[in-house]
């Protein structure tokens, strides 16, 4: 099925402006495994999806949204990683604007080298409840403890949003590198940070790691964290990102869909929808 279950008039690749782009790649999990299920639950929950949004009064499905099928992985991070890169970049030299279904985290950094070599000047913003940067994690640096280090040795242009659990190593690069990082203890306190955006170049990358969101409204995750954010603020600060940068692709990962239990899936649907829509309508 394709992502919002929509007629071939609109979900055909030629004309279409966005594709969803299905990666259920999951090597590294630590704690609750099935991230490797997340996308094709995004897609499942994408059919009751309303396709009107009543905020913007329009229907951004009508833009087109094209969804591939999976990529299929070796299980060799450097070899699928280089796969995702050059899938990556096919997509961008069809103009399509690409939106990530993960799987675990790790395959942001594929993902992020690609626009990194398309565009130049990019910016990345991570809404997570972990810095993930750390050099390496239980003997991969391709963890998904890892992708924001990976990601800052090809680009340092990165705001981090809503950490609120790292180790000390996390920490103290944070400080050497002088990382633009915005922890939940400061945001409980005044709230999601404008000049985030601020700091943002033109172009931005954003990546979406589901368990930034409180786990009240999305306990279906890997390595869920106390202490998280909720829809309306969520919503609120990224539609000020995409009217004031460019967002130029997005990613969302690390859901771990729950038997019985459908709301994070339907969240994660409809947040992307939603996101399309301050994107293009």
């Amino acid at each position: 099925m394709d992502f919002l279950g929509i007629e071939e008039k609109y979900s055909a690749y030629k004309n279409a402006q966005t594709v969803i782009l299905p990666l259920p790649y999951e090597q590294t999990t630590s704690y609750m495994p099935g991230a490797a299920n997340g996308p094709q639950a995004i897609i499942d929950a994408s059919a009751y999806v309303e396709l009107y949004d009543e905020e913007l009064d329009g229907e951004v499905y009508r833009s087109g949204v094209h969804t591939l099928p999976p990529l299929m992985f070796s299980g060799e991070p450097e070899t699928d990683f280089k796969k995702i890169t050059a899938h990556c970049l096919q997509l961008l030299d069809d103009n399509k604007f690409i939106v990530s279904l993960g799987g675990e985290h790790s395959l942001s950094f594929p993902l992020v080298r690609a626009f990194n070599e398309h565009l130049g000047g990019l910016s990345v913003l991570q809404l997570d409840a972990h810095s993930d940067l750390r050099a390496s994690y239980e003997g991969s640096i391709y963890s998904h403890a890892s992708v924001m280090r990976r990601i800052f040795e090809i680009n340092r242009n990165i705001v981090q949003i809503g950490i609120r659990s790292q180790c000390k190593e996390e920490a103290d690069f944070i400080r050497q590198h002088k990382i633009h990082t915005f922890f939940a203890h400061q945001m409980q306190q005044k709230g999601f940070p404008p000049a985030a955006i601020d700091i943002l170049s033109e172009n931005v990358y954003l990546t979406i790691d589901v368990d930034f969101f409180d786990p009240s409204i999305m306990p279906a995750t890997g390595t869920p964290e106390p202490g998280g954010f909720l829809w309306n603020e969520t919503l609120a600060f990224l539609k000020e990102v995409f009217k004031t940068k460019n967002v130029v692709g997005m990613d969302v990962v690390e859901l771990s869909p729950q038997p019985g239990l459908v709301h994070p899936d339907f969240l994660a649907a409809k947040l992307i929808y939603k996101l399309l829509a301050y994107k293009f309508l």
